[in-house]
């Protein structure tokens, strides 16, 4: 769980520093397939029992929020790439 949490802002942050809005988006589409897999390792823990349903709540809905602005940032760098094409 740690590892896809780091892995999703280290794809936001490598994708921040190449210089073609394509790698950038890429590095996005990355970043929220690590989220997506973190979605996945939350779930694993509630069968587990390691976390209780409330602490998985709260920790879902905060991890759908960084998808759905990141969603947000990739429908902006397409535009900004369609913008200058």
């Amino acid at each position: 769980m740690i590892r896809s949490s780091r892995s999703a802002t280290d794809c936001i942050a490598e994708g921040y520093g190449r210089y073609h809005y394509q790698e950038n988006i890429q590095f996005c589409r990355q970043s929220r397939g690590s989220l997506y897999e973190l979605m996945n390792q939350m779930d694993t823990a509630l069968e587990c029992e390691y976390i209780d349903k409330n602490y998985f709540n709260d920790l879902i809905e905060k991890i759908k929020i960084a998808i759905r602005l990141l969603n947000g940032y990739i429908k902006y760098l397409k535009k900004r790439k369609e913008d200058n094409i």
